[in-house]
């Protein structure tokens, strides 16, 4: 197994990197409101991809949980630019981009790992799925 972080992970990654040094440059009043609000956005996403990526068994949830991760950043930088935050639009422009490409890979990871009940395991993959007893329906189709 790779120890390497996947492009996923690394892109997630810059963005907060991104961003931290975006705040910097915010004016003072938005850098401790806003500012921190778009900080902790962008490290929840970084966290949320690292779980996904480290943990095997839940990572159908936990990629769920990194979708919506990056949609609530997507909402503190609309926020943030409507705030008037940026020191330019170019340079909300080009985080934005980042994040938008951000969340087309983890639509694509999310379509590969299905959440929930519906995900399979490599071990249960030969398997077929037993629905129910043979003396359960027994009553049902007479």
């Amino acid at each position: 197994m790779s120890h390497e972080a996947p492009p996923i992970v690394k892109l997630a990654e810059r963005v907060l990197g991104e961003i931290e040094e975006a705040v910097r440059s915010f004016p003072r009043f938005h850098k401790y409101a806003s500012g921190e609000e778009l900080r902790a956005a962008a490290r929840k996403v970084a966290r949320a991809s690292h779980r996904a990526w480290r943990v095997h068994e839940r990572r159908g949830d936990l990629i769920s949980v990194l979708v919506f991760a990056v949609d609530d950043l997507k909402l503190e930088m609309q926020v943030s630019k409507r705030l008037a935050a940026f020191k330019s639009f170019a340079q909300f422009e080009a985080l934005i981009r980042l994040i938008d490409d951000l969340g087309r890979q983890c639509g694509g990871w999310q379509n590969k790992h299905p959440k929930g009940q519906n995900s399979r395991t490599p071990s249960s993959a030969g398997r077929a799925q037993i629905l129910s007893a043979r003396d359960a329906s027994q009553g049902a189709n007479p």
